[in-house]
């Protein structure tokens, strides 16, 4: 149910109060007393009815809804004589009046500050005419309401909570499933892929029973290595980059490979030109280490090529390596840094 229409109507039953009371001004000894009572309630019921508030009202809010409560009564009881023959009819409003502005606080998550203004309500009407007032003006039912409120408002709340947690169950069983259906997919599409680059030297080495020449070894190492880049390079790759590693392995280069998630969600386009110029880098170097890594998601370069010579017997290490220190003897033949979007490319 739209709030609006829930405030809209708890504004038109606090009028009606007022209505009442009105209706019966000439009951009380003092009407000016009666009418600060309306003008107080009247005040505490817009400010509790306020658009734009919090669900929960706040402390202050409360309080002062319980200090108008006991400020009516003291008002309006002084003026009605409880033994009044033919009752007091509708001038007990300020009773109604009371549990409705206790029923708002209540539905507005402030239970205890409604439950105190109740519990005035009925010791000052006991003090005030005796235990026999509490059925015949009402407090009963004002209690009741704010029962009533404080009862929907519990369980409105639980079958919240469990709302949010079933939708948040969904939400991590919806996750969990895309993430298995994602390892699956990956686990086919490289097994798929492993198959269809490494079937024809298989069915080389069935027909040979294993016997192989010098060269399908070094196909197969070719091979071994070309699956290691599908795994470690992943986005790093297109049929150029495949061609000139390839190429520079058979010069007899070592080409390393990784993809660190940096060329993750980029557009098509700029990725192939960022790996058209790996292509190039790695087709014109003649170093014989070769070393092609991402760069982080949030730099402005994309990909970062090292070519390493060594000048004497040393050799470099890895890229980013922790393990191993660099060689003084290598010397670097090649640096480049891709950048993401298009411009000259720093060498």
């Amino acid at each position: 149910m739209p709030r609006a229409l829930i405030v809209t109507m708890a504004a038109l039953f606090s009028g009606y109060h007022i209505v009442l009371g009105l209706y019966t001004i000439d009951v009380p000894t003092n009407p000016l007393a009666v009418l600060a009572a309306m003008v107080l309630y009247a005040l505490a019921s817009t400010i509790s009815l306020l658009p734009g508030q919090p669900e929960r009202m706040p402390v202050w809010m409360a309080a002062l809804n319980v200090a108008v409560c006991v400020s009516m009564t003291l008002l309006i009881t002084p003026q009605l004589d409880p033994e009044r023959e033919g009752g007091l009819g509708y001038a007990t409003w300020y009773v109604a009046a009371i549990g409705t502005l206790m029923t708002i606080t209540s539905t507005r998550k402030r239970h205890l500050f409604a439950w105190v203004g109740i519990a005035l309500l009925v010791v000052q009407t006991v003090w005030w005419g005796g235990p026999g007032l509490l059925l015949g003006t009402g407090v009963i039912g004002s209690a009741a309401w704010v029962a009533i409120s404080h009862i929907l408002s519990r369980a409105l709340a639980k079958a919240s909570l469990d709302a949010n947690r079933f939708a948040q169950a969904e939400r991590e069983a919806t996750d969990w499933q895309a993430a298995q259906e994602a390892h699956l997919y990956e686990r086919q599409f490289r097994l798929g892929q492993t198959s269809t680059m490494a079937a024809p030297m298989l069915r080389v080495i069935e027909r040979s029973r294993g016997e192989l020449s010098d060269d399908q070894r070094r196909e197969c190492i070719y091979l071994e290595a070309a699956i290691r880049d599908e795994i470690r390079g992943r986005e790093l790759l297109n049929d150029a980059v495949r061609a000139q590693v390839m190429a520079a392995r058979r010069r007899g280069a070592t080409v390393t490979l990784f993809d660190e998630g940096g060329l993750d969600g980029m557009d098509p386009d700029a990725r192939d030109r960022i790996l058209d110029q790996l292509a190039g880098a790695i087709r014109s170097t003649g170093a014989r280490r070769i070393i092609a890594r991402t760069a982080p998601a949030d730099s402005d370069t994309a990909v970062t090529v090292v070519g390493l010579t060594p000048v004497g017997d040393g050799s470099a290490r890895d890229l980013g390596s922790a393990e191993e220190e660099d060689d003084e003897d290598d010397a670097v033949d090649l640096w480049l840094e891709i950048p993401r979007a298009p411009a000259r490319v720093a060498h």
